[in-house]
């Protein structure tokens, strides 16, 4: 696998393994006189489906602007990049620019309240965060559009004159603390402190960025306080030349410019320039180096790490891009597929890890077997053997030309996503590639060039060469300083290790679409084409994106898929199956465009294919052949059934808060099967069981299938009737059982998740009455008004975690309201005691709300349920989902949205007191608790009522 294009940098600065091509057009700009104090650029290179207007300004002051207007867009939405990160930190004060990033949220001098941007942001339907990496900062949000002036202002005060408050330092130390602590188990960040190690020391990328109480504790006396020093740093480092905003919303670009002119006018220019680095990222005297260390999951991996140029230079080429397709392909002849039949991996990909602008690490990643383990020094001679095989007969113009032409297509039709994710992308794009390259860079090839990749191949060599391995199993001699990962220094010598035989290149491609003719034909919603008792086909043309694309859905459906633990395994091992065994076969069709996906359910199995149009039948008829006639062996099954037993072993170690959601909906969703009940039924699934299975599935299926994009009424009908003759449906849809929400009792006891985590939590759930429109309306309402003053009471004020938030959250279509807190060291009766006394001022908050406060929220809630969709797959997820609750009018969401516009004041007080004294989910957890019995407990839980809708 070639490790995707980064958008926008996170922890670290991942891979950049985009492709594209020359053949963009100019983006659209109007012509208009800039505003005084600014000075207009070029415009970027966009998709000639693009149709958005475009303007880049600098301020007089350097802050470099790049603004988009979407007639189109239900969401404005900005996101401000900072060029500096924990890369900058002082060497004695880790994480200091994660903790600016957090204390810039806490007021400024024109909105001094801590909750004035959160709060605005949430009565007026939007969102907001940030993220601190190495070397950039970004901050983000969305909002309602005709919200947005009111945004801007209080977003750009950040920059210009935030307070820092004083009495804010000890509790957002805390927070930050918090974050740390929930963290700490995080398996990429404990690898990473590892690499550290093995790294050059004097890099400042290698180092803690997160920070702590320690590293942010209290200055000695006679120093700056850490409020100075906080200062400081924003003064030394903050600065309008190192900033690029981009804007994504309705309003015209004139509007757009004065907004920005009048907010960011006033940032202040210092003068500063992005900092460099010039400190190479490893140490060449320490190489080659290995180490392995202990993982805390049932997980092993080596990590092949080589020190190499930063590519970002050379991007209009993709040097890297090309050599990590070659060492991450997967299709037959592939380094991947060699491991996979020995039976030591299941898993690999390629890419950049870790970039400076000067030096970065080109990375090989491989998902070992217990087996694979084993054979550690074979593994490293196999993947030099790959390397060497791309020195001799790798470097050919037609791979090269092969990859741009896919990179023309993804380009030609690329599909913006929702506007704050667009205004991220853009906004980091704009601080590393020149303005017209903002949307093209990701995707340029401007030409092979032999000369060029091979500066990047001659470092892939073993004396250049860092290797790291993780595994349960490891002790470990010595403890890594931030994330306690016990670790041993080892040799990197393979010595005379044999690699794998049989290692090829790949073939040219044969499922690369050629025709990409955009046609005629859009339905307003979809429409039922075949209908049968044992099929029911639907189809939405649908042209609206400019994209020759198609996204099929064809959901098996068997009777006793969800009936017990044993054969929900069974689905799950078929699913896994069936796209595991066509891992090689169908690479070269992912690597073109074509996605085909296959997922288990309560009611069966479901295959996903999305793609170009043209030669996407081919695929279909290959799923489908495999699926009904393929060679079910003894090694693909245990193969399949050790991934899936290492996904639900790990189960207790995920994120708590994701364990809470789990245990709530195992708890209120029948069916619905514990991790543990699946693991505990499958430990003796072997090929012979999966067999009988198979046979037993397709022999009694009721089928559903639905079609979306830009294909006649004829092609899917006919494509349609293909699948249906192939797998010969043969029950009617009421011989399927329903998923059915159920009714939380008040007598059921506080549930605990099954966990090994050392953390704190509450979730407290209030369950609707019933499922009725109505209730859910009201339901959502007053989670939205919930969401900000719990997260400023709980978090901010009271500092219980890191993890805190409040909203609704629904099951299925069974409504409720979600309160969760997740704390490093307040146990959960002392949450509990918090969650009660914040819920009793609310109910006198909710006395004294009027019609002209509850306006803002419910308009909020209502547009956010009309969002409209931004690409083909979200809008096929969505109806499939609405096919799924049997919203055959595709209208629900619509009939839900007025619902909304019709709560009231009075109806919140009316239904609150039923909701916090009725029925009501208690799940805790405080280290050492034993985990709950979710199914005996649910077994007597009747269906929560329909109501009246």
């Amino acid at each position: 696998m070639i490790r995707d294009a980064c958008l926008f940098p996170v922890a670290r600065l991942a891979v950049v393994a985009g492709l594209l091509l020359p053949a963009a057009g100019l983006a659209q700009a109007t012509t208009a006189t800039p505003e005084a104090g600014v000075a207009m650029q070029a415009v970027p290179h966009v998709s000639p489906a693009d149709d958005r207007d475009f303007r880049v300004l600098t301020l007089d002051n350097g802050l470099t602007a790049l603004l988009v207007s979407d007639p189109e867009a239900d969401k404005a939405a900005a996101s401000l990049n900072v060029d500096v990160g924990s890369a900058q930190d002082p060497a004695d004060l880790a994480g200091l620019a994660h903790f600016l990033e957090h204390m810039l949220f806490l007021g400024t001098e024109p909105y001094p309240a801590a909750d004035a941007y959160q709060g605005y942001l949430s009565r007026h339907g939007g969102q907001h965060n940030a993220y601190t990496a190495t070397q950039d900062t970004n901050y983000f949000f969305s909002v309602e559009p005709d919200a947005l002036a009111g945004a801007l202002d209080r977003f750009s005060r950040f920059f210009i004159d935030p307070l820092f408050n004083a009495d804010r330092l000890e509790s957002e130390r805390q927070v930050v603390h918090s974050e740390y602590m929930a963290r700490k188990r995080d398996a990429a960040r404990r690898h990473h402190d590892v690499l550290d190690q093995l790294l050059n020391p004097e890099h400042p990328a290698n180092d803690f960025s997160v920070g702590s109480r320690d590293t942010l504790a209290d200055r000695p006396e006679g120093e700056p306080g850490l409020r100075e020093r906080v200062i400081d740093f924003y003064e030394r480092h903050y600065d309008a030349n190192v900033m690029h905003l981009a804007v994504v919303a309705p309003q015209p670009l004139d509007e757009l410019e004065a907004l920005i002119t009048e907010d960011f006018a006033a940032v202040p220019d210092r003068g500063l320039t992005r900092p460099e680095i010039t400190v190479p990222l490893a140490d060449h005297a320490r190489l080659p180096a290995a180490a392995e260390h202990r993982s805390l999951r049932d997980s092993r991996r080596l990590t092949f790490y080589f020190p190499v140029p930063d590519p970002l230079q050379a991007y209009r080429l993709k040097p890297v891009t090309y050599l990590a397709n070659l060492l991450g392909h997967e299709g037959e002849g592939s380094l991947l597929e060699a491991l996979r039949e020995a039976g030591w991996a299941d898993g690999l990909s390629a890419g950049l890890d870790r970039s400076d602008g000067r030096h970065a690490l080109l990375s090989v990643d491989i998902s070992l077997t217990p087996a694979g383990a084993d054979q550690l020094d074979r593994i490293q001679a196999s993947l030099f053997a790959a390397i060497d095989l791309i020195r001799r007969q790798g470097l050919e113009p037609w791979r090269y030309d092969e990859q741009a032409r896919l990179a023309e297509q993804e380009f030609r039709f690329q599909q913006h996503g929702a506007p704050m994710r667009e205004a991220m992308r853009l906004a980091t794009n704009l601080s590393r590639y020149p303005v017209e390259d903002v949307s093209y860079a990701l995707y340029r090839m401007d030409g092979f060039d032999a000369e060029r990749i091979d500066t990047w191949l001659a470092a892939l060599r073993p004396d250049n060469m860092l290797r790291l391995y993780s595994g349960p199993e490891v002790t470990g001699e010595r403890t890594t300083p931030w994330f306690d990962v016990p670790w041993t220094p080892v040799s990197p010598d393979a010595g005379d290790a044999e690699p794998l035989a049989g290692l090829s290149l790949p073939l040219p491609n044969p499922y690369i679409a050629g025709d990409l003719t955009l046609l005629d034909g859009q339905d307003e919603a979809p429409v039922r084409r075949i209908d049968t008792p044992a099929f029911d086909f639907w189809q939405m043309r649908d042209a609206s994106f400019d994209t020759p694309r198609v996204e099929w859905r064809f959901s098996l459906q068997h009777p006793a898929a969800g009936r017990d633990a044993r054969q929900a395994a069974l689905a799950r091992l078929l699913a896994g199956w069936l796209q595991d065994s066509l891992n090689e076969a169908l690479y070269p069709a992912r690597l073109a465009g074509h996605r085909f996906e296959a997922y288990a359910h309560a009611r069966g199995i479901t295959l996903s294919f999305s793609g170009w149009r043209d030669r996407q039948g081919l695929l279909i008829d290959r799923v489908l052949e495999q699926l009904r006639e393929g060679e079910i062996e003894d090694a693909d099954v245990a193969r399949v059934r050790h991934r899936l037993h290492r996904e639900w072993r790990n189960a207790p170690q995920d994120a708590l808060y994701r364990q809470a959601d789990r245990t709530l909906a195992e708890t209120l969703i029948r069916p619905q099967w514990p991790t543990e009940a699946l693991l505990a039924a499958s430990r003796d699934l072997d090929a012979a069981t999966l067999k009988a299975f198979r046979e037993s599935f397709l022999a009694e299926l009721h089928l559903e299938a639905m079609a979306v994009g830009n294909q006649t009424v004829e092609a899917a009908t006919r494509e349609a009737r293909t699948v249906a003759e192939a797998l010969a449906p043969r029950l009617p849809a009421a011989a399927i059982p329903d998923l059915t929400p159920l009714q939380a009792e008040a007598g059921l006891p506080a549930l605990t998740p099954d966990t090994s985590r050392d953390e704190f939590l509450v979730m407290r759930y209030l369950q609707g009455p019933d499922r009725s429109l109505a209730n859910q309306a009201r339901l959502a309402v007053l989670g939205r008004l919930l969401e900000t003053p719990f997260y400023q009471r709980l978090r901010t004020e009271e500092q219980l975690g890191y993890v805190v938030n409040a909203g609704y959250r629904p099951l299925l279509d069974a409504p409720g309201i979600g309160l969760l807190v997740q704390s490093p060291s307040t146990d959960s009766a002392t949450i509990q005691a918090r969650i009660d006394a914040f819920l009793g001022d609310f109910a006198e908050r909710l006395e004294a709300l009027e019609e002209r406060d509850l306006a803002p929220y419910r308009q909020a809630v209502h547009d956010d349920l009309l969002t409209r969709d931004t690409g083909l797959a979200e809008r096929t997820n969505r109806l499939w989902r609405a096919l799924a609750m049997d919203d055959t009018g595709f209208d629900r969401r619509e009939r839900l949205a007025e619902r909304v516009l019709a709560v009231t004041p009075d109806t919140l007080r009316e239904i609150w007191p039923r909701l916090v004294d009725g029925g009501v989910v208690h799940i805790t957890h405080d280290p050492g608790d034993d985990a709950s019995d979710v199914m005996a407990l649910k077994a007597e839980l009747p269906p929560l009522p329909d109501g009246e809708s």
